[in-house]
C-alpha cells in the first residue's frame, strides 16, 4: 500500500520541532526584537495623536516618523525588514509553544 501524502501546511512541520528548543528560542530573541517593536508602535500612537489630534507639525513630528520608520543613518534598509522578521519569529516560537499544533491522539468509538 502506498503511504498516504502529508498535505499539513508547511508551518505546521517546522512547528513539529521540541518545545524546549522553541522556548529557547523565543526566550533569546524576545528581548532583542523587544526594543525595536516598542519603539516602532510608541512612536506610532505618539506621531498620530501629535499630528492628527494636537496638530503638531515640524521638527518634533518629523523625528518621531523617523525613529517609527527607521529613517535613521545607517538603520534605512534593514529596520522594517528586520522588525517584521523578528515579528514573525516570534510569533511562529510563541504559537509553538501553544497547543494549538499539537497532534492530538484519536479516540476510539465508544461502543466497538
Amino acid at each position: 500500500m502506498l503511504p498516504i501524502p502529508d498535505y499539513r501546511l508547511p508551518i505546521t512541520v517546522f512547528l513539529d520541532m521540541p518545545e524546549p528548543k522553541f522556548r529557547k528560542l523565543h526566550r533569546k530573541l524576545a528581548p532583542i526584537v523587544f526594543v525595536p517593536l516598542a519603539l516602532t508602535a510608541i512612536t506610532g500612537i505618539i506621531y498620530s495623536i501629535a499630528d492628527e489630534w494636537l496638530h503638531v507639525e515640524g521638527e518634533k513630528t518629523n523625528l518621531l516618523l523617523a525613529i517609527h520608520t527607521g529613517a535613521l543613518p545607517g538603520l534605512e534598509k534593514v529596520y522594517a525588514l528586520l522588525n517584521g522578521l523578528g515579528l514573525i519569529a516570534l510569533i511562529v516560537t510563541g504559537l509553538s509553544m501553544t497547543s494549538l499544533f499539537r497532534r492530538r491522539p484519536k479516540r476510539e468509538a465508544e461502543g466497538d
